[in-house]
Formats: C-alpha cells, structure tokens, sequence
C-alpha cells in the first residue's frame, strides 16, 4: 500500500525540482553520445561496501595551506602576504607513501571528500590517496582569498606543495574535473595523468551569470530544509528515488548509507553561492588544445547534471584523451558504478 507521503514523492519533490531546475548546467542538446561497452562486470551500486569498514577518523587531517594575497570579494581591501588557508583531508596508503604514486581526488560543486568513498579503499592497496574538502565545502572553512576556478586551481597546487605531492594523477567530478582542468592548464607538467568524471567547464561557460547567481541564492536559502527533506527520503527506496534523481540515476538501488554521507558533508555549505558566480561564465576549453597529460574523460549517458554532450567537447580539446561513457548512469559515476569506475581507472593508471 502506498502511504500518501509516497504518493506524493512519486510526483516531482521540492528536492527534485531544486536539484533538477537550480543545479544543471545546461538542458541536454542533439543525440546522446554512444555507451561504451563495458568489458566487464557493471554493477549498479555496491551491496558491501568496504568503505562502511574503515575507521576514517584514522585518516583526516588537517593542514594550512599559504595562498597567494587576493580579496574575499569584489571591492574588499587588499590583503598583505600569502593568506593561511585550513583545509579538511583524508589519506591512506597500504605502503611507504614516497613509494607509491599519489592519486588526488577533487569534489564537485556541494561536495566533498566523500564523494569518493567507494574509490578511496580501493585505490589505496596500490598508491597514496588523498581527498581533500574544498575551502567553502564539507568541512573546510571559507577562506580569506575570492572563490573561483582559478583560485581553486591555485588551491590545488598549494596543498600539493603543502604535503609535499609530486607528479601526481588528479581525478575531479563534476566542478572538481573543472578545477582538475584549471590546474593542469596552469601546471601541466605537474600531473601524471588526469580524469575528468563528469566535468563542468563546457556548457557553464555559455551560463548567464544573473539566472545562475539567482538559482544559487534559491538552493543556498533552501538547503536547511532540503536536508530535512533528504533524510525523510532515505527511508524507502521510492522516496529515495524521488529525492535524489536529479544527480543518481537509480538512487533507490544505493544504500542509505551512501547517500546521508554525501548530503550531510555536502548540503548548506557556505562555498556555495561563490562557487557558482565563479564558475558560471568561466571558459578554458581553447586552453586545453595545448594539454598534453593522458586524460580519461568518464561520464553517465543519463547524466542530467552536466549534459553529457560535454564529454565529446572536451574529448576534441584534449588530444591525448580517451572517452568511456557509462549506459544507464547519472552524474556521479564513481558512486553509481563504482566496480566498473574503480577498473577503468585502475587500467588507466597502470599504463
């Protein structure tokens, strides 16, 4: 029997009209690219996570890292001297961390480290990993300097430095493969290799800026009670659903678990809003001609978020890229498809 709050979940939620009219990019244009077969096992989701056994009080840290003199804002006075800036992070590595290559994985736009919970594990049998909050995000305060893509492509470069990260493979989802892009134009010679999953940076740069600062203020202002909203969802796999379509495309089929960690370290943070204003309208794409890093692009054909058109975008900018489109996915593929996600990726680092 469907009770009346799921009947009423199965319309259009306040949290699925949020997600699906304040957070895309751009609406979906011309025919959707191929799926790439999968040469593999393809499971929807993990049923035994191995993330839900690690003791990851264990694994955070903190560090200062020093960036360069910029104003908070727009007309706000000139700061004197790099500017300390605190940022949350986790690592882990089965071995001598000087040993192995690093891997450094970078979240999207009301993310955090823990959009990579079911690749942290995984990829930390074999390299050091580390998953860092963005300054404004999950559990990094705002920092003194402006947030952009550009300050958080300096962000990156900072803490690479600060825990003392060599060459280095650098994965982004979503606003992260934006900021993942920024740093190496800026440093290419820096990363060993880099991935883009799901990447913003193609149809945010044809954004109006006015429309999307709007929305932004809408989300920001709504987040208390989203979150509120969310956690009634988690409780039944058609709410679920309901709730969160808008970035999974099957959320009913992953746990509960999974999705309360990534909007309670997601939702209501305060780099929000600047995030958005900085990102929309911000255009690097003619700079990627000249990337010569061994690049994997990997997006969700259903991908309602970032439309997944991007991907052919950026796979003719970057020359030494290859495309891998994941059927029946939504915008989050490292979380949806995490077996298949952890393989590609796992291939493309060993060659």
């Amino acid at each position: 029997m469907i009770t009346g709050g799921e009947r009423a979940a199965e319309e259009p939620s306040l949290v699925g009209q949020l997600l699906e009219e304040f957070l895309p990019f751009a609406p979906a244009t011309g025919p959707l690219p191929d799926p790439t077969p999968a040469e593999g096992p393809d499971p929807y989701g993990n049923p035994d996570p191995e993330w839900l056994r690690v003791d990851w009080r264990a694994h955070l840290r903190r560090v200062a890292v020093a960036m360069p003199s910029e104003p908070a804002s727009v007309g706000a006075p000139e700061l004197d001297g790099d500017q300390p800036t605190e940022v949350n992070y986790v690592e882990l590595s089965a071995a001598d961390p000087a040993s192995r290559t690093t891997v450094l994985f970078i979240h999207g736009l009301s993310g955090s480290w823990q959009n990579w919970l079911e690749n942290l594990p995984h990829f930390a049998r074999t390299h050091r990993v580390v998953a860092l909050d963005l300054p404004g995000f999950g559990h990094s305060p705002m920092p003194p300097w402006r947030i952009s893509i550009e300050s958080y492509g300096r962000l990156v470069h900072r803490f690479c430095d600060a825990l003392e990260i060599g060459d280095c493979a650098i994965v982004g989802n979503s606003m992260g493969g934006f900021i993942s892009a920024e740093a190496a134009v800026a440093e290419p010679d820096r990363f060993e290799k880099l991935v883009l999953v799901s990447a913003a940076g193609v149809s945010s740069a044809r954004l109006r800026r006015r429309p999307a600062e709007t929305v932004a203020r809408m989300a920001t202002g709504t987040a208390p009670l989203l979150l509120r909203l969310q956690e009634r969802g988690m409780r039944r796999p058609r709410l679920r659903r309901a709730t969160f379509k808008g970035l999974f495309h099957h959320p009913e089929l992953l746990r509960r678990e999974l999705l309360l960690e990534e909007f309670h370290n997601g939702t209501g943070r305060p780099g929000f809003l600047p995030a958005v204003q900085g990102l929309v309208g911000y255009d690097i794409l003619d700079q990627l001609d000249d990337v010569e890093v061994a690049t994997l692009i990997v997006w969700g054909r259903n991908d309602r978020v970032v439309p997944p058109q991007d991907a052919v975008d950026y796979g003719r900018h970057l020359r030494n890229s290859r495309t891998v489109i994941f059927d029946d996915t939504g915008h989050v593929p490292q979380l949806e498809r995490p077996v298949r996600f952890n393989r590609i990726l796992e291939t493309f680092l060993a060659s």
